[in-house]
């Protein structure tokens, strides 16, 4: 089931992978045939219960959306530009991802904020450029250090009300994917624990859904994530953001399939 791109989602459950710059071109191809292949056989992807997503390094964009979309999933760029034109040498802006087939761009993870010092005006700027192109923007915030649950759901709530008002004094906002990603997590052995994710995406997807235009919004989570984490996780938890642990088709398969029994088993927020 491959649904036109203007086609308003409400999936029970969102698993999206990123990447980012571990495969090279034939790699990243032949991932997202086998991911489609999975896609075509697994009924809740076909159902449109769970939105399937994969973020390819940006040369396998056109492949990847002409591979995913007759599968019923979809593909997106890790990265856009906050102008979708001009002398800006080496960028690629939101009107061409979406041109090439994109779904998604993904904004302010922490790589990106470290690496290339992007702060919250810049994510703003470019969660500006993911509606304005029809794009809906994963949003990535997240607290440096460990502690309480309280303080990350206060931090990673200004991130997103930081982005979201900026984004939102340049035009209309649309649905936004946030996916809470812990920094002390990435790159970890072990994610942050199921009831520490649990408590702050609660908290965190009822900030969201209160904001103006974001009520078909979800929170996901990413850091470390692989197979058994989601069966853990509280219905407010919308789905994962996944990296490294999903880079492995089976092991990606093995989450869809717990996600899909998770759905059966519990009430998932909607």
């Amino acid at each position: 089931m491959s649904l036109p791109a203007n086609t308003p989602i409400k999936p029970k459950a969102i698993i999206g992978v990123s990447l980012k710059m571990y495969f090279g071109y034939q790699r990243s191809v032949d991932y997202c045939r086998d991911v489609a292949a999975i896609a075509f056989a697994h009924p809740a992807v076909q159902a449109g219960d769970i939105e399937l997503f994969v973020l390819p390094t940006l040369p396998v964009l056109p492949e990847a959306a002409r591979i995913l979309g007759p599968a019923g999933a979809a593909a997106g760029a890790q990265d856009i530009f906050w102008e979708d034109e001009g002398a800006f040498t080496g960028e690629v802006g939101g009107k061409t991802v979406a041109e090439l087939g994109g779904r998604y761009a993904e904004v302010g993870h922490a790589e990106r904020r470290r690496i290339f010092g992007e702060d919250d005006t810049v994510i703003g700027l470019k969660t500006a450029a993911a509606y304005r192109n029809g794009l809906t923007p994963i949003l990535c915030v997240g607290e440096l250090q460990q502690g309480s649950v309280e303080e990350a759901v206060t931090r990673c709530s200004a991130e997103i009300d930081a982005a979201l008002h900026r984004a939102q004094s340049l035009g209309p906002a649309g649905r936004t994917i946030v996916a809470y990603e812990p920094q002390w997590a990435i790159g970890a052995p072990e994610p942050a624990t199921p009831d520490y994710i649990s408590a702050v995406i609660t908290g965190l997807d009822a900030h969201l859904r209160s904001l103006p235009g974001q009520a078909d919004s979800r929170v996901i989570y990413g850091g470390s994530a692989g197979p058994g984490l989601i069966t853990k996780l509280a219905p407010a938890v919308a789905g994962l953001f996944l990296g490294r642990f999903a880079h492995d088709p089976k092991a990606l398969k093995t989450i869809l399939d717990e996600t899909a029994a998770r759905m059966t088993t519990a009430e998932v927020t909607v």
